[in-house]
């Protein structure tokens, strides 16, 4: 099972090779055209993560729907977070499907907040987390510091540019003493789950950054650590984010949007149909797919 996930979040990380990739879906909407026709409603390009699999899944989803509302949609693949939300706020990206601007993408926000619209929370519950493999017999962040040497003193952690990356280097390391102790490596979420996939097979010790929704964690069985000092942060929303003026421009989707509220459950379905159910290069299929079992998911849902 391991071998399966892994293939396709290695096959994501190569399609995401170059940091601003623009490539235009191949759906569209009936009697539409990517060149924008005189009958769509417009062209929304959706900014997202490939590696980021809570993006990925709504990326997709949203390509289904705004395609169906009449709008012509284009998929911007990006490998960093600073790049999309310089995007966003440069209005070269109209939307973003899975933001954290809450904690996570905070800085962001601060630094190009006053250029994006919220358009509304999806989810609530996301966290950032440390978590080992549910055979390590550790419970907590605290007790790392004394289990240095079976962990080889890594912790393997997803792309620099990360929210999920600061918030372990700058507030967890330090918080737990661990600084000199432990080396965070990063490189990508592919790569850090390259790591999980060798380590679990022969069940040996190792220690990861990980996040919820995360469909890994199950496909992994992964425990999230106890946070007796609160380093990573509380709980949060994901966001749609727009570029400033979106929902002027697009009054349809903006409405659309928000009535979108995913559960758990639903969202861990839609993940898990889009990764690992129909994997890379049949999103398209798999969120089809996902509405064809879930057609009464949200209010807003266009099922038929």
């Amino acid at each position: 099972m391991h071998t399966r996930h892994l293939t396709g979040m290695l096959a994501i990380g190569a399609a995401s090779a170059l940091v601003l990739g623009g490539c235009a879906s191949g759906a569209q909407t009936e009697g539409g055209s990517g060149d924008g026709a005189e009958d769509s409603l417009g062209t929304i390009t959706l900014g997202f993560l490939p590696s980021w699999t809570d993006g990925l899944s709504t990326a997709y989803l949203l390509e289904n729907q705004l395609e169906q509302l009449g709008y012509t949609v284009e998929m911007q693949e990006l490998t960093e977070a600073g790049p999309l939300y310089t995007g966003l706020a440069q209005g070269d990206v109209d939307m973003y499907p899975s933001a954290w601007p809450e904690l996570t993408h905070a800085s962001y926000m601060e630094e190009y907040g006053d250029r994006i619209e919220d358009l509304g929370t999806y989810y609530e519950g996301a966290a950032l987390t440390i978590a080992v493999p549910d055979y390590v017999d550790i419970t907590s962040i605290d007790e790392l510091a004394e289990n240095a040497d079976r962990f080889g003193g890594r912790i393997f952690g997803i792309e620099p540019g990360a929210g999920l990356t600061a918030q372990t280097q700058d507030s967890m390391l330090p918080a737990y003493e661990l600084d000199g102790t432990y080396e965070l490596v990063t490189s990508s979420t592919a790569a850090m789950l390259a790591e999980l996939d060798t380590a679990t097979s022969q069940e040996r010790d190792i220690v990861v950054t990980s996040w919820t929704p995360f469909w890994a964690n199950e496909a992994y069985d992964l425990r999230a650590l106890e946070d007796p000092e609160g380093a990573m942060g509380e709980s949060e929303g994901l966001h749609f984010l727009g570029t400033d003026g979106f929902a002027e421009e697009f009054p349809e989707a903006a409405e659309y949007v928000a009535g979108i509220q995913l559960t758990d459950e639903q969202y861990a379905s839609l993940e898990d149909m889009v990764v690992n159910e129909y994997g890379d290069g049949r999103e398209a299929e798999a969120v089809q797919a996902w509405i064809d079992a879930n057609p009464e998911a949200f209010d807003t849902l266009v099922s038929e």
